[in-house]
């Protein structure tokens, strides 16, 4: 996997698949490159997935570092090392906020958004969920166990419908290293810190951030059953960017795959915008 180096000197990794419109796919908090598998063989890009520092393959480093401003800043970083004046930006979750940072920080870098069931408000069911899993490992011990333990949860949530099997199988194997030990979390335990060290703070008003994607092609993929972006806020997304291209799956929680079909529809209007 190629890498390249961030401003403070850490080794990041990613990949750089396929031709065209460069998209820039960035995945969830605790995710890496692997969350646009699913995605990535019914885009017809350049698509680039970055390990974010902690994650995946890239390295670890001080957790207060583990920011949604740093990690922005490793993006265009990334950028530069490819000699990208300009990207479109895919953002699952995390990755959807960076985005939308990027869109007031450094807006002439991005030829265009899509946000994977986030936006600029994250209710306070979903916060909770994330704080109940964030750096520990999982209770099973080998990926078939944790594959069945998801589809359990699925099923009992009622969140997520008619998955496969063999999709929770890849999902957790994404998320996870089998060790003769268990089950081990593929990103750094003490991101913990960092999220506990956030939520500590005042909730930022992030209206002007979602605002700062004006002129900018948009497109929203909302889990329907999604339980950190609520319907009433991607109402609201819709009302201030009545251009914005809005797909709301079914039988999706958070967060959507992004191969469904109507999710790619979305995409591939998208992608259609941004020529």
């Amino acid at each position: 996997m190629p890498s390249y180096q961030s401003t403070d000197g850490l080794t990041l990794h990613y990949t750089d698949e396929g031709a065209g419109i460069p998209v820039i796919a960035l995945a969830g908090l605790t995710r890496n490159g692997a969350d646009f598998d699913h995605v990535a063989p019914h885009l017809p890009v350049r698509l680039i997935r970055p390990d974010y520092r902690g994650r995946g393959q890239s390295d670890w480093a001080d957790p207060a570092t583990y920011s949604i401003p740093q990690e922005g800043a490793d993006v265009l970083a990334l950028m530069d090392h490819l000699g990208l004046e300009k990207a479109a930006i895919l953002g699952t979750s995390r990755g959807g906020l960076i985005a939308m940072l990027l869109a007031a920080t450094a807006k002439d870098r991005l030829m265009g958004v899509a946000l994977n069931d986030i936006g600029p408000e994250i209710a306070d069911r979903g916060l909770e969920v994330i704080k109940d899993y964030i750096g520990r490992n999982p209770a099973q011990k080998t990926y078939a166990e944790a594959a069945e333990a998801a589809e359990a949860r699925a099923k009992l949530w009622t969140q997520f419908k008619d998955v496969p099997i063999d999709r929770w199988l890849a999902e957790v194997k994404a998320r996870y290293k089998e060790t003769s030990d268990g089950l081990v979390i593929r990103y750094d335990p003490k991101l913990l810190d960092a999220v506990l060290a956030a939520g500590a703070q005042p909730v930022p008003d992030l209206w002007p951030l979602f605002d700062a994607l004006a002129d900018l092609p948009l497109a929203l993929i909302r889990g329907a059953n999604s339980d950190l972006l609520a319907i009433e806020t991607a109402d609201e997304m819709s009302r201030r960017r009545p251009d914005m291209i809005r797909a709301d799956i079914a039988g999706r929680g958070h967060v959507p795959f992004l191969d469904e079909p109507d999710a790619l529809t979305a995409l591939h209007l998208w992608l259609e915008k941004l020529k």
